[in-house]
């Protein structure tokens, strides 16, 4: 009991002195996930003031503030009262005899960079894919998954507010694709940690972006506003899953863009109920009657 203890102390505060390290600048930059969070939300939310798709939405839209504070709960804070939860999950499979290397279906150790970050990239937001579609189709996730589906003005800032129970079940599963595919995490997976942050921060964007061609490939703003419609396709309990990559939605047949208006009504039936506020969203779903 006490190797756990120790371990979930050292695990907390390790996290917790890398994130001040970070915002002191005192970690590699390319690893400076504080520092680099702020730089894309600011670039992208440049990107939406200079050319934005609904031009009568605000730059300060609706819950902005609210939304710039999950950003920051959800990857900071949640992250560091969280660390020492996984840590010990860790160190339980460890004494089971199963470590992350036993697990690996693949041994990428001496393939190119390139390849070893395409492939983590691809499984990784496979797993996130298919995440994203059972919070949808299981009354008892969508109940959480409903405070990010609360956003009635879409911008930037949306792409991280999200119900922390979500990190409770994204992060296992996320750690489980790695561990079967590689066993570890390639060496500069912060390439691919910060193009999804970048790519995410832009489908919820208040610009107009299709990528061309490459939109059967790239999620975008455009398919991922129907995501977040109010009025759903009969019989459909979501569509356009696609964290990055909107391939899985193609394959899957749960692509729909009917139009590109950007005027569609957000949120779900009942939102006009939903609770306002980060303290009563971040425990809604734990009431009897919450669904």
């Amino acid at each position: 009991m006490e190797k756990y203890i120790d371990a979930f102390v050292n695990s907390f505060m390790g996290t917790l002195d890398w994130t001040w390290k970070s915002i002191l600048f005192e970690v590699p930059w390319y690893t400076n996930y504080f520092w680099g969070l702020i730089v894309i939300s600011l670039v992208v939310w440049g990107l939406e003031i200079a050319f934005p798709w609904r031009k009568n939405q605000s730059i300060i839209r609706k819950d902005f503030w609210l939304d710039a504070s999950y950003m920051f709960f959800n990857f900071f804070v949640f992250a560091i009262v969280i660390s020492g939860f996984y840590r010990i999950l860790q160190l339980g499979f460890e004494d089971l005899g199963i470590s992350e290397s036993s697990l690996a279906l693949f041994e990428p150790a001496g393939w190119p960079m390139w390849a070893q970050l395409l492939i983590f990239f691809v499984v990784l937001d496979f797993v996130q894919w298919f995440t994203h579609v059972l919070l949808h189709k299981y009354p008892f996730l969508w109940k959480f998954h409903k405070v990010h589906h609360s956003v009635k003005e879409m911008g930037f800032a949306a792409h991280l507010r999200y119900h922390w129970m979500e990190n409770i079940l994204y992060k296992p599963l996320k750690t489980f694709g790695v561990m079967i595919l590689f066993g570890f995490e390639p060496a500069q997976a912060y390439i691919v940690h910060f193009a999804a942050i970048t790519i995410g921060h832009l489908n919820h964007a208040n610009i107009k972006l299709t990528w061309g061609p490459l939109k059967y490939i790239f999620n975008n703003p455009v398919m991922h506003l129907y995501h977040h419609a109010y009025t759903l396709p009969e019989g459909k309990y979501g569509v356009n899953f696609g964290i990055s990559l909107s391939l899985w939605d193609y394959i899957f047949k749960t692509n729909y863009v009917p139009e590109d208006s950007g005027t569609i009504d957000l949120g779900f039936p009942g939102v006009e109920e939903f609770p306002k506020d980060f303290v009563h969203q971040n425990t809604y779903g734990f009431k009897k009657g919450q669904n």
